[in-house]
Formats: structure tokens, sequence, C-alpha cells
């Protein structure tokens, strides 16, 4: 028994205490996959079977690598490698490159897009910005799921834009030789370059091997082809690998993100052990009910079981439909000053939607409504000109001695700088430089007894490289990819129409399967509250497929109170992909 095994539930310690041989964990939203990761190699070191150092994690962003590190900490284990999948190649090429090559690394190249745009030039042709972004996806995609130029041409033919596909793959050369002719290597590059070094130097797969006896992959069902060879490269003829995931929380399938890995993966690795954790610690039943609705049957779907919330706490989900997008965002938005004056910390709300451009109308209805909100994704904290400008001028005050306490010449700056004991009124800029400089004055107040303004200014520069920002108190704004891997007790979904959820060009089934995970992602980060809307709008929309799909024993109509706008009309002729029926209006 160790530390590490304290407050898991019989499934999650059955993930934590297996700790050799090849493991998949099949981990719903909310069943605490990242405490199992983290517990796991923690009881790993604390029974002596692991050495930190030679513990590899891998995952997907900067931010989940941070967090699992700082868990890790807390655990008392140091010294692992818990890293991005870019991160550690770049790492091993860096540490390899200067004895194989005789030379330092070519430069990462910064700006795709710009490349691209003088590749452009460089054969006469002059895409617009558009084009050129969507050919700096296409050449990520053909790299990720490890395609020549040749064999993309024959698996994409289609132009881009104004581009033939001639012109595109012209296109797609001409990148790859100024590249080249400037010594230097892309994103993707980094895990083409790491794989190709691998396969082709023994001893270095080698050393690898000797230095990393223990893999573990967060997020397994969006590994790309590549990644996964890459995989493979490290892990070399060993066992010792457990991946977790959830194949239906799999959305970045048009970057090649690929399913299968983790759903074959007990086929792939003969004698692996499969556990599968259910039992949701995030959402209360009723959000849970239409969570599993809308996945029943697809595949790799878990079934979510509340551990909290019996009959009598399940609030059962809202659906409202509204005559046009504004009416939608006024709608939302009055709903959401109900529930802040109701006493709902704005923090734990949350606006979702499928594409970011949903998010101008509901900034502006909150806004006139008076509640502050942040887009997700928008500049980060540590970057806005109000929160570099307080940080300057405490960096500044460390300097002379302090003739007032550490927090109250934090308030004194802020204040100067324009923080007023009540925020503005009205949303908008203002009240966002607000919200800025309360944030860095919470920060402060919070802060342990004793720290100096020294201190807490150094602590501030580490959070700021960390990219650990604070939580605003604003409603938060997200598209439905940027919210993964996050939660709120309330959460408002909004644009579940035809066109817009699943998104208009979505036509194939698996690109309709991909929508529907999106929307699964978005219904699974709501904790206590969820409410689901859609527009008709002046083209008369229909109710999402996927309002079907639910059905209306998991949902209860909401209040519309717009003009026009009917709570119980959701029928509308949505048709649905597996029955084709219409949609009955909920009761």
């Amino acid at each position: 028994m160790t530390a590490a095994l304290d407050g898991l539930d019989d499934r999650q310690r059955e993930a934590v205490t297996t700790l050799r041989g090849p493991v998949v964990v099949l981990a719903g939203a909310g069943t605490g996959k990242t405490r199992v990761i983290t517990h796991r190699i923690a009881h790993g070191v604390d029974t002596g079977a692991y050495t930190p150092n030679r513990v590899m994690a891998v995952t997907f962003t900067a931010k989940a690598a941070g967090e699992m590190r700082g868990r890790l900490r807390a655990l008392g284990v140091e010294g692992v490698a818990a890293r991005t999948f870019h991160a550690t190649a770049l790492a091993q090429l860096n540490y390899f490159w200067p004895t194989l090559a005789g030379d330092t690394m070519p430069q990462i190249v910064d700006n795709k897009v710009r490349l691209l745009a003088h590749a452009a030039d460089g054969i006469g042709i002059a895409p617009d910005t558009a084009t050129l972004r969507d050919v700096a996806s296409e050449i990520e995609w053909r790299k990720v799921t490890m395609r020549s130029v040749e064999q993309y041409a024959m698996d994409r033919p289609h132009g881009i834009g104004r581009l033939s596909v001639q012109r595109v793959v012209d296109l797609h050369r001409a990148y790859e030789k100024l590249k080249d002719e400037r010594r230097q290597i892309d994103f993707e590059d980094v895990l083409l370059a790491c794989a190709g070094m691998l396969e082709a130097e023994p001893h270095v797969a080698k050393a690898v091997h000797e230095q990393y006896r223990h893999i573990t992959v967060d997020e397994f069902q969006d590994v790309s082809p590549l990644q996964h060879r890459l995989l493979e490269l490290w892990l070399g003829d060993r066992r010792d690998l457990c991946v977790v995931g959830d194949a239906s929380q799999t959305i970045y399938s048009f970057a090649g993100a690929d399913s299968r890995y983790l759903l074959e993966f007990a086929n792939r690795y003969e004698g692996a052990t499969s556990i599968r954790l259910e039992t949701n610690y995030r959402s209360d039943p009723g959000v849970l009910d239409v969570a599993n609705a809308l996945m029943r049957g697809r595949p790799g779907a878990l079934h979510l079981r509340a551990a909290v919330g019996g009959d009598a706490a399940r609030a059962i989900p809202t659906v409202t439909d509204y005559a046009d997008d504004e009416a939608e965002a006024r709608g939302v938005a009055r709903r959401i000053v109900e529930q802040v004056r109701s006493g709902v910390d704005p923090r734990e709300i949350a606006v979702l939607y499928r594409a970011h451009a949903q998010s101008a109308e509901i900034a502006r209805a909150l806004a006139d409504a008076g509640i502050a909100a942040t887009v997700l994704g928008g500049r980060r904290f540590f970057d806005l000109p109000e929160v570099r400008q307080a940080l300057m001028e405490l960096r500044a005050a460390t300097v002379a001695p302090l003739e007032t306490g550490f927090l109250d010449t934090v308030r004194d700056i802020l204040r100067t700088r324009g923080l007023t004991d009540d925020p503005p009124e009205a949303g908008g800029a203002l009240r966002d430089a607000w919200e800025a400089r309360a944030a860095v004055l919470r920060l402060a107040e919070e802060a342990p007894d004793g720290t100096t303004l020294r201190a807490f200014t150094d602590d501030l520069l580490a959070r700021a490289r960390a990219q650990d920002d604070p939580a605003l108190r604003t409603v938060t704004l997200a598209t439905l990819h940027a919210a993964k891997g996050l939660e709120w007790d309330h959460v408002h979904l909004v644009g579940l129409a035809e066109g817009q959820l699943p998104i208009g060009y979505a036509t194939t089934f698996e690109q309709i399967d991909e929508e529907r995970r999106l929307a699964y992602v978005g219904i699974t980060r709501a904790g206590r509250t969820l409410s689901l809307t859609w527009a008709r709008g002046s083209r008369e929309r229909r109710p999402s497929r996927f309002l079907q799909e639910i059905g209306s024993g998991t949902l209860r109509a909401g209040d519309g109170r717009s003009r026009g706008a009917n709570p119980n009309r959701v029928a509308g002729g949505a048709r649905s992909p597996r029955g084709g029926q219409h949609l009955r209006p909920l009761r």
C-alpha cells in the first residue's frame, strides 16, 4: 500500500496497480484519467517498480504536460519526463543531432503561412491568406498521416480555393524546397526527423530504450499515424506501455487523429490488460443521461455513471429554440444574468459553440447585460497590456524599500492603473481591463503568508513562462475544440441546428460522427446544469439531428421568452441518420 492508492475507486485502483505489460485504460469524460495516470506513476515509484527518470509520460498539450508534472510533484515524484510528443522528439533531436550531423539542428519554421507565401511567390502564384492557411493544414495532414507528396496527390485529388490540384501539389513541393534551402524544419518535421533518426541509427534507438523503460500516453484517441510510429520506435520490443483515452472524445480526425489505435490496442498487443473507467466525478446524472443517449451504440462508447446524486438530484437539461441568432444570444445572456444573481460564480459558467464566428453575438449580448466574458483562445492573460504594465511596475517596486506591506503595495499599484472597488457596470474593454487587474490582486491575496513582493513577482513571471493563466471572474466563451479537457458547473451549448452543429460542410458519415463527438465533448463539460439552444433564423434552420438522437426522454423544454420562439417546437423536420424519423416535440 502506498499513498498513491488513497482515494481511488475500484477501477481506478486496478489501473494504478497494474504496473507491467501493455495496459489500455478506457477512461470516459470526468472519470479521473489524469489522476489515474499520475497516481499509477507515483505508485510505481513508491513500490520501486519505476525509476522516475526512466519514465516517459506523453500528452498532447504543454498545459496538460505541466499539469501532469505538477500533480506528480504533489505526490512526491520528481524527474519524470512528462512532455508533449513534439517536446519529447525535439529534446531527443537536440541531444543527438550535433553528434550525428556534426552541426546544430536546423531552425524551426515559426510561421508556416508566411513561408508558404514566399514559396508561392517563387512559382508565380499569389493565393490569398485563407487559401495559404488551408494549404498549410493539408501539408500538416500529409505529414502526420505519413504520405509523400505523390501519395497526397492521389489521395486528395482536389484543388484548394482557386488553386488546381496540380498547383496545390506544386506549392507543397516549393514549400519543401524553400524550407530545405533555408535550413529549416517545421513542426511536423520534428516528429519525422526523430522517427527517421531512431530507424536509421540503432545506437540512438538503444540509448533511448535504455533511458526510458516505462511509457505512458494520455489522450491516445488523438494519436496520428506518425505519432504512433514514433511511439513504436520509442518502445522497441518492450511491453511496458500504458495508454489512456476515450474514443468518444476523438475530435481531431481532420488533423490525422485515428481512434483505431485505441480501440484496437488489445488486439495489437497480445495479453494486454484493458480497464474501463465509467464512474463520472464531474457531472450530475441528468447531464450524463444526455451524453449517454447521444453516444449510444457508437464504437468504443462508454456508459457514464454519476458518482454522486440520485434521482432526487437529477436536474433535467433544457433545450430551447429561438427565432434568430440575436434572440438566442440574448436568451442565453438573460439566463446567465439569473445564474449570477442567484450566487453562481461567473468562472463556473461557459457558453460553448462550434465556430468562432458564433462568439460575437454572444459576447455582445453579455456585454449589454453587464456580464464580463473571456473568449478562450484569445490573448493569454500574461500578454494582456494591463497585466504586463502591472507586472512591470510591481517588479520595479521590488528595488526600493517598502514602506507598506506586500499586499498593500500590490493594491496601491493596481489602483493607480485603474482598479476600483466595484467593476464597471457595462461589459467591453473597460470591464475586461478591470477583470485582469482584479485577477492580479486576487493572486496576491491568495499568496502564502510571508510572501515578499519579490517572491510574488518571481512567481508571476514563472507562471507566465509556463502559460499558467489564472481564471478570471468572467464567463467563458469557447469553441467545442478549445473546451476539451476543461469543465464548468454550468454550460450553455448554443447553435444546435443543422448547418451549425453538425456544421454545414460535414456531409460524410465519418464527418457527422466527428460532429457528434464534438457535441458529446461539449455536453460532458457540464457539472450541474446544461442548456442546449438553437435558432431558426431567416432561412428556417432545422434543429440538429443530435437532438433527435438524444431524444425527448432526457431533455425538457426551456423558456425562450423571445418573440416568435416556441420552446416546444423542436420538430422542424430534422431527420435522424439512424431511423430517418422526424423529431417529436419535447414535452
